[in-house]
């Protein structure tokens, strides 16, 4: 089995006590490589030194919505030195979040232009956050294209019509612990409509922890059970399904 757990945030605190065991049993449940994503300068620069201190660890650089209103003047030159980085694969996490309004709408739509441009300019795919917004983001993304690095719609929540739109753009649909749950029927269909070259699976940990650990923090090793329930969804082995994700995952994210 070889598994990519393509979203984490494994710099959280909550990981300082056993961080080296948990990136052990990743490496024993198969998982051949991780994207740690930031969400602002400093679990940026975070995720740039765990790449650094462990092999199946890339890093993602970017400013998250919630955190637009604290990007200061000079964030998108920050976020350029950082994807500068051997191991820095894409922007991200950028996006919308109008559940939370954490930052005013305003500005977390120029945070997400500007650094969609940066993406273009750095050559970079960049990794979608979306929440409660998608008319806006869609809007913006319809407007500005994606680049020719492309992209991933992380953590998918939407209907299959928005799938199909994002999926016309160019981007790969990436879908976490959530399809595991007994109410995610539409999760579910979609998990099994999504072209099989560009299907990526992840954790978002310690977030959306999947059965059978609901409830508890979530952690890289835990994609296994993602993998499994999306192999059902589709018909196909988990280890079949596994391996194409994280093909396709390396491709995205230009992993050899």
């Amino acid at each position: 089995m070889i598994l990519f757990d393509t979203h984490a945030h494994l710099d959280d605190a909550g990981y300082d006590i056993d961080r080296e065991e948990m990136i052990q049993r990743a490496r024993q449940a198969g998982v051949a490589n991780i994207v740690n994503v930031g969400f602002n300068l400093a679990s940026s620069r975070e995720s740039l030194k765990l790449a650094d201190i462990y092999d199946l660890l890339y890093a993602a650089v970017g400013i998250h919505p919630h955190d637009a209103a604290e990007a200061g003047p000079g964030y998108l030159a920050d976020l350029e030195k950082m994807a500068a980085h051997p191991k820095a694969v894409a922007i991200g996490e950028i996006g919308l979040d109008y559940y939370r309004d954490l930052s005013p709408r305003p500005m977390q739509r120029k945070v997400f232009t500007e650094q969609l441009a940066l993406a273009k300019k750095l050559l970079k795919p960049i990794i979608i956050h979306d929440r409660d917004a998608h008319g806006d983001l869609m809007d913006i993304l319809r407007k500005e294209k994606l680049g020719p690095a492309g992209g991933v719609m992380h953590c998918y929540s939407g209907s299959w019509e928005m799938a199909k739109e994002c999926l016309a753009m160019g981007f790969y649909m990436s879908i976490a612990g959530p399809v595991t749950f007994s109410n995610a029927a539409k999760l579910k269909d979609v998990a099994s409509r999504v072209p099989p070259d560009r299907l990526l699976i992840e954790t978002d940990a310690p977030y959306l922890t999947p059965v059978p650990y609901r409830g508890r923090r979530n952690e890289s090793a835990h994609v296994l059970y993602t993998a499994v329930e999306v192999a059902r969804c589709r018909g196909m082995k988990t280890e079949d399904l596994a391996k194409m994700c994280t093909e396709n995952g390396r491709r995205l994210f230009r992993i050899a």
